[in-house]
């Protein structure tokens, strides 16, 4: 049974600045396998309020290099590695949060050099984790050109998270045959801005997608207050159970889904 933590549900400028939501990102676990993605601001601390363990952490994967989404990565690798003295884990990220591009950068090649592996990813990239989970690497369309979501087959079933996009012509093939689409929902009905995904983009997405259960998190400002209302509003458009993810959430993935809370 595979269990998906949701460490922070917030995202996007203003949700991280005001922390309505914390900003932690996820954690997956299955079988061998212990995974922290996206780590934004307060992912440790609130990793240990949730009895999280960072030192037994086996892979970090990060999106791309915007702080909502990397901000705790350093101190995370550092707690995989105990503090550096044990080589171990992969650190997995585009190629702005591993080499960095012009206008962005976010690891130091210190806390690169600490861990086992480290992986750059583009789309279309296919890696193992831990010799035996598949990591499809999915495209984004973000201001952070390289930015990457993925699909994860776990024992019972794939895995799927967008990170922040907007709408795109591929996106939907990207994520066909997810079991759980996660979604970053940064922006409300009306709200359309460039980069993210409004309401109205998750809605067509997941009806396309068509997973068993579509969850929304990184929730921006304008989308928390209102948050539920969105989430019944993409499960009529879309014809697919959809909520809305809350701080501590856990998703239990076996024959049935299951939700609870911490």
């Amino acid at each position: 049974m595979a269990k998906i933590t949701f460490i922070g549900t917030g995202g996007g400028r203003f949700a991280t600045i005001f922390q309505k939501r914390a900003t932690g990102g996820i954690y997956i676990a299955d079988k061998g396998l212990l995974m922290h993605v996206d780590p934004g601001p307060g992912a440790l601390v609130r990793a240990l309020d949730l009895d999280i363990d960072p030192t037994q952490t086996d892979v970090i994967f990060v999106s791309h290099a915007h702080p909502d989404h990397y901000n705790d990565a350093e101190i995370l690798v550092e707690a995989m590695t105990l503090g550096g003295k044990n080589k171990r884990g992969m650190l997995i990220g585009s190629e702005s949060v591993i080499n960095g591009t012009h206008d962005y950068r976010a690891l130091s090649a210190y806390h690169k050099k600490i861990a086992k592996e480290v992986k750059v990813v583009q789309p279309g990239d296919t890696i193992l984790l831990k010799d035996w989970y598949e990591m499809h690497i999915t495209p984004a369309l973000h201001s952070d050109e390289s930015t990457v979501g993925f699909q994860l087959k776990l024992e019972h079933g794939t895995v799927s998270y967008t990170s922040d996009t907007q709408l795109f012509d591929g996106l939907v093939e990207a994520h066909k045959g997810a079991r759980v689409l996660i979604a970053c929902l940064t922006r409300p009905l009306n709200g359309k801005i460039p980069f993210h995904m409004s309401a109205e983009e998750v809605a067509e997405l997941v009806k396309a997608v068509e997973p068993e259960l579509a969850i929304l998190t990184h929730l921006g400002l304008k989308v928390i207050v209102d948050v539920n209302n969105q989430a019944n509003w993409i499960t009529k458009e879309s014809g697919v159970p959809t909520i809305a993810a809350f701080d501590g959430m856990r998703l239990y993935l076996d024959e049935k889904i299951e939700i609870k809370k911490d």
